[in-house]
């Protein structure tokens, strides 16, 4: 096993990571910048296009499951909710399980407008340079998701 391959020691960890935390947090406000820019195109500000996104990906959700899966408040996922309610793009279905907490899921206008949305961000991506490899994207998504399971314990509410 050459030296690239061996688990990194606790501190020299700690200073790589920094320099992901260093390029995900421009990336993210530029990602940011552009899905606002697609707003114009489709219509969806970021945090309807969040709630979207995870109800295509998962199904109808709750608001309080929502709000975990994003890492955001209940209340900002409600005022999303109530937004893309209000463009017939969500409805509020029964939920079985909690009389309370309704599920809620796309409309078929919604499931329409959150594939506009993924084809033109997919548009977008395929650009990326750089000739990543299968391995280097899988690496990437490990290295950020142990990272966020770093901070599983942080109260959003």
């Amino acid at each position: 096993m050459n030296d690239i391959d061996k688990p990194l020691a606790p501190d020299e960890l700690g200073h790589r990571l920094t320099a992901v935390f260093d390029l995900v947090g421009p990336l993210y406000r530029r990602v940011q910048r552009e899905v606002e820019r697609g707003e114009a195109v489709e219509g969806l500000s970021v945090g309807v296009r969040a709630v979207l996104d995870l109800l295509h990906k998962h199904g109808p959700l709750t608001v309080p499951q929502m709000g975990r899966a994003q890492a955001i408040s209940r209340q900002f996922v409600q005022r999303m909710v109530n937004d893309a309610a209000g463009r017939g793009l969500v409805e509020s279905v029964p939920n079985p399980a909690h009389r309370r907490s309704s599920l809620i899921r796309l409309t078929e206008e919604g499931r329409t407008a959150i594939a506009a949305v993924l084809a033109r961000e997919h548009s977008v991506l395929r650009e990326t340079g750089g000739d990543l490899t299968e391995a280097d994207v899988s690496a990437c998504l490990r290295v950020l998701g142990e990272m966020l399971r770093l901070f599983d314990h942080v109260d959003v509410d």
